[in-house]
């Protein structure tokens, strides 16, 4: 299989495998089919599904290519978290948790990630309820869930004992960056997105929660 799908996600990953391709394209067809019974993307962005949502979590993967162990918060429609999932397939020993605590997201989820055959496992539960049974992952991925300073606060047990964030962020990342930074303490590396020239891949690591933060 050779069309515009398969150039732009080359494009972010030059040696991904065919298999992968199909198995990305296939999920695709999956998303658009459970899409027509439950809401699981902005019905305005389904023209534009694989740039906009596949391509825009394929981009993750390259940020920490050693990476094995993942967990993906506030999974939804599996952006990224089944997208890396099928890409973890090509690594060996990877994996994957998703935590998605609505019921029919995580039907969702975990159908795809059947299908495909994927080293992914989905909790359907608040984060906070996942924090002492998933031990610390070396990437902690959410898009579009809570500002920044929330997202540390809600994976603070993960990313305080050494696991790196990969937040994907929109045109007020800078504002967010800045109100973060009363509270918490962190390395910060930006990433330009493949997708949208306003937004970025926030890659953040050695957080630590300010003494004086109320």
């Amino acid at each position: 299989m050779s069309d515009w799908r398969e150039k732009k996600l080359r494009g972010v990953i030059p040696n991904v495998s065919r298999e992968t391709v199909k198995d990305l394209v296939d999920f695709e067809d999956l998303f658009r089919k459970w899409s027509k019974a439950i809401n699981l993307a902005s019905p305005a962005t389904l023209d534009e599904l694989w740039e906009r949502h596949i391509i825009d979590s394929v981009q993750l993967r390259p940020l920490m290519p050693e990476a094995k162990r993942w967990l993906d918060l506030g999974s939804g429609g599996g952006f990224p978290g089944v997208v890396l999932a099928i890409l973890l397939k090509e690594t060996a020993d990877a994996a994957i948790d998703l935590v998605e605590s609505n019921g029919k997201k995580a039907a969702f989820l975990r159908t795809a990630l059947g299908q495909f055959h994927t080293p992914g496992v989905v909790h359907p539960v608040r984060i906070d309820a996942i924090w002492s049974k998933i031990a610390t992952p070396d990437v902690i991925t959410a898009r579009a869930l809570a500002p920044l300073k929330e997202l540390f606060a809600l994976t603070e047990p993960w990313l305080t004992s050494g696991a790196t964030a990969l937040f994907q962020k929109g045109r007020d990342y800078r504002r967010e960056i800045e109100e973060s930074r009363d509270g918490w303490s962190f390395d910060l590396v930006q990433h330009a997105s493949v997708v949208d020239v306003e937004s970025v891949v926030l890659q953040i690591s050695n957080v630590r929660r300010n003494p004086a933060a109320k």
